[in-house]
């Protein structure tokens, strides 16, 4: 099974890994196939005006395909709105999420972050930051899908597919320039090297072959992002590509050693990118005048008019950088960026490109996998309208591949291994995660994981009484690597009399298990499939497992529950789950004001050898900043003593008299000392 986005392309193995096809996990009405001789096609269509023309059929669009006209089997429209982050009106900042959930079916952009770190020197790093800060604060929408990656600086440095602002832009904060000096000062260096020992050898580009290897490098790594997007179908996917473009001369065969091989694995990448539907935009955050800053560089000009290594020269290697950038773009339907101060008008423009679009989808009449480029025109029958689609595919090459089967959940289903790979949430199946973090053993924090299923799409056959559906769940941790930790597959055979049947279709049910992870950054995969009906379900959870041990004062995770929430079916949990929590938690954040609310969470003091106070105060603020509830309590550290464990503080809630709306739960907690150490945690629910 492909282990993770990171993983794949870290190591730039592209799809030899995956498992399965990635399920259709397109827009609401778009349902698009993933067999490999179906070719989809985005279209965008504009008016006198440049304004995107909405209303349109099946009937008004033309394909042609190297001169033949192809059957449209699939059609659709993709209108997905730019949803802002919402944060409470009292706060700057959202509240982040303490549940995933996929009860509501994707509709955002997929965008796939390339920072070129092998193609940036280091001391403009900063520019590339921030630009993609910008990027990402202004531009990409709470309901959009991001992953960060970098070119050379290790798969730790990068962020799988999330929603996330934060950790995106703490991604894009460990970006760092590694590219090497330019041919031209390279050749300038040697040249007075050659001169001072009257060689009389013609200057050369020192570090040819390190600048090759780099230039390969970011190419396979966009070719292998290409790969692994297209096996997400049904909508457009972009790969904004920051960087400098591709420093090497590839049109000088004579004097470079890899020239050709370069210039392949442009193709390759670009092949890769109009097989997937995928969208190349690059991006120099240098703006004006860049290169001009290099010349700094060059501390004299040698006094020989038979060589150039002065500022022209420098300028000529940023021009050749920048058309890589302009041909990588153009070529598979998406556009650069260069030489502009103010990247604003370029961010909104791609953010419009893969917002507003026709998909298109045929099976080709020429079935040949002979790997030659096709030319395709898509044309609109309406008069005084505008199309703009890329101009054609390259056809796969030799036997189409049957993905192999992995190691990794072996015994699990292809619809599970899919969903498991799958970079945007499956929605066949209602489920809601939540994943608490608490100390534990030795080294190794503990996370609760609580998984609850939403009734609607469950089908429970029933037979002498007894109503009977298998559900098949997996979860699987992935480290900030990439790498897939050891997992849990439970099939939940469930065989249930009328009263219970009643009280699942009624309020779902609830499962839950226990991982030990050593602290770092993870990943959980969830996917489950319900036998009767077929249904999948498909959620990534970003779960940041703090080291309890160092702080002074620590928090676990606020485990919530209610009264009303209780009422779900639940099997019972191992003593291992219990013994982190007094009772089994719920993904419910959405509570009628008849409720009342059950919190507990573990307020951990390293310093509890020495006599002192803990205060621990829980409040709710509503939306406005008013408090709605209050109450505070205060701990000794002889309560803790030599054992280990924490404060466990307990809270119950009543929501009686809470207004319909967004409310912010909060527990602090503060050594009454010197120290003054502090912790907190928040969540965010609403009463309806």
């Amino acid at each position: 099974m492909r282990p993770s986005l990171i993983a794949a392309l870290a190591v730039v193995v592209g799809i030899a890994t995956m498992t399965a096809q990635m399920p259709q996990t397109g827009p609401p009405g778009v349902t698009f196939r993933v067999e490999v001789n179906f070719v989809e096609l985005d279209a965008v269509v504009t008016d006198d005006r440049g304004a995107f023309v909405r209303g349109l059929t099946r009937e008004d669009f033309e394909v042609v395909e190297e001169g033949a006209s192809q059957t449209i089997t699939a059609f659709g429209l993709v209108d997905l709105p730019v949803r802002k982050a919402d944060p409470p009106l009292a706060r700057a900042a959202v509240v982040q999420p303490d549940v995933q959930t996929n009860l509501q079916e994707f509709n955002g952009r997929v965008f796939l972050i390339v920072l070129d770190d092998l193609q940036t020197d280091v001391r403009r790093s900063g520019h590339v930051k921030a630009a993609a800060n910008q990027f990402v604060r202004r531009f990409v929408g709470a309901n959009d899908l991001v992953a960060v990656l970098h070119t050379g600086n290790g798969a730790k440095a990068g962020q799988e597919f999330t929603s996330s602002q934060p950790r995106l832009l703490a991604a894009i904060d460990r970006f760092a320039g590694r590219k090497i000096p330019s041919a031209t000062l390279a050749k300038l260096d040697d040249f007075y090297v050659q001169r001072n020992m009257n060689t009389g050898r013609t200057a050369r580009d020192t570090m040819d072959a390190e600048r090759a290897h780099k230039a390969r490098s970011s190419l396979e790594t966009l070719k292998a992002a290409a790969e692994f997007l297209g096996h997400v179908r049904g909508r457009r996917k972009a790969v904004v590509w920051f960087g400098e473009g591709i420093d090497y001369d590839m049109g000088n065969v004579v004097d470079t050693g890899s020239a050709s091989q370069i210039l392949d694995e442009m193709r390759d990448a670009i092949a890769a990118a109009t097989r997937s539907g995928v969208s190349f935009y690059g991006v120099d955050a240098r703006g004006v005048g860049a290169g001009l800053d290099q010349a700094i560089d060059i501390a004299s000009l040698p006094n020989d008019s038979s060589v150039d290594f002065g500022p022209g020269a420098l300028l000529t290697e940023v021009r050749r950088a920048q058309d890589f950038l302009r041909t990588m773009s153009t070529e598979t339907g998406g556009f650069a960026v260069v030489n502009q101060n103010d990247l604003n008008g370029a961010f909104a423009r791609i953010i419009q490109e893969n917002s507003s679009y026709y998909l298109l989808g045929y099976y080709p009449t020429n079935e040949r996998r002979d790997g030659k480029f096709r030319k395709v025109v898509v044309r609109v029958k309406r008069p005084g309208l505008q199309v703009r689609s890329r101009d054609g595919y390259v056809s796969p090459k030799g036997r189409a591949s049957v993905p192999p089967a992995g190691s990794l959940n072996a015994d699990a289903s292809p619809e599970i291994r899919s969903a498991l790979d799958s970079p945007v949430p499956v929605s066949g199946l209602g489920m809601r995660v939540f994943a608490g973090v608490f100390a534990g053993s030795s080294r190794k924090s503990a996370v609760a994981v609580v998984i609850e299923f939403d009734p609607a799409r469950l089908t429970f056959r029933q037979k002498d009484g007894v109503y009977a559906e298998d559900i098949e769940v997996v979860v699987l941790p992935v480290d900030a690597s990439g790498k897939p930790l050891p997992g849990t597959r439970d099939q939940a055979p469930m065989r249930l009399s009328q009263r219970s049947y009643e009280a699942v279709r009624a309020s779902g049910f609830r499962m839950t298990r226990r991982f030990d992870l050593a602290p770092g950054r993870y990943q959980l995969r969830v996917a489950a499939r319900a036998t009767n009906s077929g249904a999948v379900a498909g959620i990534s959870y970003d779960l940041d497992v703090p080291d309890f041990a160092k702080p002074a004062l620590s928090m676990s995770s606020i485990a919530l529950m209610s009264a009303a929430a209780s009422r779900m079916p639940t099997p019972a949990p191992d003593k291992a789950f219990l013994d982190l929590v007094p009772h089994v938690p719920t993904a419910v954040r959405d509570f009628v004001a008849a409720d009342t609310l059950s919190l507990f969470t573990d307020v951990y003091d390293n310093r509890a050898s020495t006599p002192h106070r803990v205060s621990i105060t829980t409040t709710v603020t509503a939306d406005d900043g008013r408090v709605a509830f209050s109450a505070a309590d205060e701990r000794r550290s002889e309560e803790i003593g030599t054992r280990t464990g924490g404060f466990g503080h307990t809270m119950k809630i009543p929501l009686a008299g809470f207004a319909p709306g967004r409310y912010v739960l909060r527990v602090d907690a503060k050594m009454l000392s010197a120290d003054g150490a502090a912790a907190s945690r928040e969540l965010e629910f609403r009463v309806r």
